[in-house]
């Protein structure tokens, strides 16, 4: 007999995260209208503890769940890491602080037959409105409103899309894949809002960049 494949991988990388707020994002993509999906997390070595907690959780869900660990080497090379052990015919992301709806994969579905790779609008939870400002990817000192960029958890696309654009091993998650995807694939940007991102979280990426430009932290 076969092996029957998902028809969905979900990519979550993790590094040292409060868990609960791991577990929040893993209890929004187990709580999805859509079941014909497989979850691989992926631990950028993270405390001991956290990934005890990461695994027991995944020991609760092993038909759904993968956990791959390895030791500290950057978001993106865990998110390719992932990719590679992944066997869905579409791909999709979440960060490890933010959370899907119930209907966020189905409605990234209902998209693939017109398009190869989508991104979306998400639903953004603030504590201030200075969080819903980002850096501009395209001028150091510019910043521009979060519904003007691609938010790199909402990209959602069929399995070929990322196995023929090179996904960039950066420390940090690839700016530009949205934009040479879209060279060879028929891409789109939607008004989905099924994507809950948490802004302004003081160990986020976001919040280091923006500390970054502002001179408060060193590289």
């Amino acid at each position: 007999m076969q092996p029957k494949f998902p028809r969905v991988s979900i990519i979550m990388a993790v590094y040292n995260r409060d868990f609960s707020m791991v577990r929040r994002a893993l209890d929004s993509v187990m709580a999805q209208d859509f079941r014909d999906f497989e979850l691989i997390v992926v631990d950028d070595g993270s405390d001991a503890a956290l990934g005890r907690d990461i695994l027991d959780y995944v020991t609760l869900h092993e038909e759904q769940l993968t956990y791959l660990r390895h030791k500290n080497i950057g978001q993106a090379f865990s998110i390719n890491k992932g990719m590679l052990n992944s066997a869905g015919a579409y791909i999709g992301f979440i960060d490890s602080d933010d959370e899907y709806k119930p209907n966020h994969i189905s409605a990234c579905l209902e998209n693939m037959k017109e398009y190869d790779l989508i991104a979306s609008t998400t639903e953004n939870i603030a504590t201030c409105p200075e969080d819903l400002l980002v850096p501009c990817k395209d001028n150091p000192t510019g910043y521009i409103f979060i519904d003007e960029c691609i938010v790199f958890g909402t990209l959602f696309g069929k399995r070929e899309v990322f196995e023929h654009v090179p996904f960039r091993n950066l420390l940090a998650l690839d700016p530009d894949f949205y934009e040479r995807a879209g060279k060879k694939y028929l891409t789109q940007k939607l008004n989905l809002r099924t994507y809950k991102y948490y802004m302004g979280l003081p160990d986020s990426n976001m919040t280091r960049e923006k500390r970054l430009r502002q001179g408060l932290v060193s590289i």
